[in-house]
């Protein structure tokens, strides 16, 4: 019987038959949702006459990658059944086809047809398309070239980091084809795409850039932003910052007008990239993101095209009990000893995306931040982040409500909209203004053609703050802090304030926007932390933009933690996929007041991971298998005890090339949870068997299993205990 997204983990098969999904259809149908769906509007790609729908419809079995041996042949008959399938409903041609990480299709249906193909035995999933939006607190947001801002000298070198995203500015100093690369990989067969934008040309890439290539089927030509590139060039860039965090070239200058001066490089400088957008911008920018029809023909295209590692800084489903398409076509590519990274969100409200055993989930590290202070004259002293290289004197200070233009609305006055502020109060002046309805770049543009001296970008609410290249001084506040500054110039309407540049300070604890794990997953999340805050890179160049910005979130996490990725598959050619997450995972630093909820087994650290003597090996097809239901635990390295699960079983192998004694031990419980055997002896290449077991009360709990060689090695996973 066919299903609908159906997940199975520690034991536990998480299945809705297709008798429940017909059911669900006639309430749902009419929000675009076929199953429990991704995060993001509806998709409503198709036509109004009809009701059809963009579907993306996943056939039982699994692509190419997860069959060894597959040929031509074998994707002719995916083809083949493919076809009938479609034909059982009438079903017209097929907007995109899989058949390399998944075996299935995106077509527009009808909701009779979706209903009836759900019911079909030869069909696993079905899922009405919707778009995503992509993992970074803001486009554009940034907290100063911080840590790992000038990337190492070296690394990645015989790799393809495969970027799913919005595209890349492939004329930037970052992607500059340079001898270091060496020679192509001979497995990589990607090329490079043309478009109908006169700004791209096929000859764009096919150096550093090793491939590019372009999906918008699934958003839609007539939904995109008017003067948007239909072609592999980036509209948003997003991802070509992606790119140059996680392989930009190293060592390149950067010089930003009235900003820190520094240098700019991926974390594997000598890898290749291969780019895939499928990203796209729409009039509304609420609008932009991923279709996920988009998202999954990138996936398959980057698989099929054979790059190392993948990059996917796009927020996952929010549903619990449903893998959905872009799982399953991720399975696919960790079937294809592709080494998957993607974001885990920036939404504490919601569960860490991609809770999968396949997928690593990368959370946000805090990194050094450039603090900025303002400091009102007889008033309170306020932190904020800052870019800027020089503060500014005690100026009058003014809100941009107060300082509105002849004719201007006070609402847009008050957030700083072009044209809306009036000179002859703003000059010379620090102007407070708000966040939202227009680019906080754009907000201090305005201020500039105003002769303002400098501003305070003040949130509505929340705590996120960044520190973007600015066109004056400016200072960033959280919403707290805002109502502090406004309160202290209602009291003094002709309080002066200085913007006072200090530094960079690192602060303590993990991010507070960064998504933490759900207790009642499949497994545990997000499996590691990367540095988020403040990570510069290229941007797309226009007239007056010198070409670099810097980004928050957990996809620029994700972006260096793929890099880190690379840079280890390149210095250790023999590891698989699998032994590369575990190094990562298993050496991981602690962060800073964190728990394995919010960071996983801890912040990604290249060398750590180079050194290690225990890896958790997975075997060929386990992923599916507990997929399907086989009731078996992934070997991953990390352990969710939730529900009413005591134990946990996993399995270490000695990777030294000498026998070890390995002694076992728990660390930083609050409740009693013992390891068994407490210690083993491996030789070379031999395996051992543990388990992991609450003995107390059922309350949220974490901590560690920590192995420790003879030899002095360390290795650790972490454990979170559910009620």
């Amino acid at each position: 019987m066919g299903r609908t997204a159906g997940t199975t983990g520690a034991g536990r098969t998480r299945a809705i038959l297709a008798a429940a999904l017909v059911t669900t259809l006639a309430g749902t149908l009419g929000t675009g949702l076929v199953t429990a769906g991704p995060a993001g509007a509806d998709h409503a790609t198709g036509s109004a006459d009809t009701g059809a729908r963009l579907h993306l419809v996943t056939l039982s079995g699994p692509g190419t990658s997860g069959q060894p041996g597959s040929d031509a042949a074998a994707r002719e008959r995916m083809r083949d059944r493919q076809d009938a399938v479609l034909a059982t409903v009438g079903a017209p041609a097929p907007v995109y086809r899989w058949t390399t990480a998944l075996d299935g299709v995106a077509v527009r249906l009808d909701p009779d047809q979706a209903g009836l193909l759900a019911a079909d035995p030869r069909v696993t999933l079905v899922e009405a398309d919707a778009v995503r939006p992509l993992a970074a607190v803001g486009p554009g947001t940034a907290v100063g070239p911080g840590p790992g801002g000038g990337g190492p000298a070296r690394g990645g070198r015989g790799t393809v980091v495969g970027v799913v995203d919005s595209g890349i500015a492939p004329r930037s100093a970052s992607f500059t084809t340079l001898p270091s690369l060496g020679r192509e990989p001979a497995d990589f067969v990607g090329g490079c795409a043309g478009g109908t934008d006169p700004g791209w040309a096929p000859s764009d890439c096919g150096g550093k850039v090793a491939a590019a290539q372009w999906f918008v089927e699934g958003f839609g030509r007539d939904d995109l932003r008017s003067g948007s590139s239909l072609s592999p060039r980036d509209d948003l860039g997003h991802g070509t910052q992606m790119a140059s965090i996680a392989a930009g070239n190293a060592g390149v200058p950067v010089r930003v007008p009235g900003q820190l001066p520094t240098t700019t490089g991926g974390q594997a400088p000598d890898a290749r990239l291969a780019v895939y957008k499928a990203c796209w911008s729409a009039p509304d920018p609420e609008d932009d993101g991923c279709s996920t029809a988009d998202l999954v023909t990138a996936v398959d295209r980057a698989v099929a095209d054979g790059v190392d590692v993948l990059s996917l800084s796009v927020a996952g489903g929010t549903a619990r009990a449903a893998v959905d398409t872009l799982e399953r076509a991720l399975l696919g590519a960790a079937e294809a000893d592709v080494a998957v990274l993607a974001a885990a969100g920036n939404d504490p409200a919601l569960p860490a995306a991609h809770d999968v055993a396949w997928v690593t989930t990368v959370g946000a590290a805090p990194g050094l931040e450039p603090v900025g202070l303002v400091r009102v004259v007889d008033g309170p002293v306020l932190r904020g982040l800052t870019a800027a290289r020089d503060g500014l004197p005690p100026a009058p200070l003014v809100t941009g409500r107060a300082a509105a233009a002849e004719g201007a609305a006070p609402g847009r006055a008050a957030v700083c909209a072009p044209g809306s502020l009036d000179a002859a109060v703003v000059s010379g002046a620090v102007v407070v203004c708000e966040r939202g309805a227009v680019g906080r770049v754009d907000k201090s543009g305005t201020v500039a053609l105003a002769d303002g001296a400098g501003m305070v970008l003040v949130n509505r609410t929340g705590r996120s703050l960044f520190a973007d290249f600015h066109a004056v001084p400016t200072v960033h506040l959280t919403a707290a802090d805002g109502r502090t500054l406004l309160r202290a110039l209602r009291r003094t309407p002709e309080a002066r304030a200085a913007l006072v540049v200090t530094g960079r300070d690192r602060p303590s604890g993990p991010s507070a926007w960064s998504a933490a794990g759900d207790p009642a997953g499949p497994v545990l999340k997000p499996d590691v932390a990367a540095p988020a805050s403040g990570l510069l890179g290229a941007v797309p160049a226009t007239d007056g933009d010198p070409g670099w910005g810097v980004v928050t979130g957990t996809s620029a996490a994700t972006a260096w933690a793929a890099g880190a990725t690379a840079a280890l598959r390149a210095r250790e050619p023999g590891w698989d996929a699998v032994r590369v997450r575990s190094a990562l995972a298993t050496r991981a630093l602690p962060t800073a007041g964190g728990s394995p909820s919010d960071s996983g087994a801890g912040r990604v650290d290249l060398d750590r991971a180079a050194d290690v003597r225990l890896d958790y090996p997975q075997p060929v097809g386990g992923y599916r298998a507990w997929l399907d239901g086989d009731g078996r635990a992934p070997n991953t390295p990390s352990v969710l005890l939730g529900g009413s699960d005591r134990v946990a079983t996993r399995t270490i192998r000695n990777t030294a090339d000498e026998a070890l004694y390995f002694s076992s031990e728990a660390r930083g419980f609050s409740t009693p949870v013992q390891v068994r055997p407490l210690a083993v002896r491996l030789g070379p290449g031999e395996s051992a068997t543990f388990t992991v077991t609450r003995t107390g009360p059922a309350r949220a709990d974490d901590g560690y299993v920590v192995w420790r060689g003879g030899d002095r090695s360390r290795s650790r996973i972490p454990v979170v205990v559910a009620p």
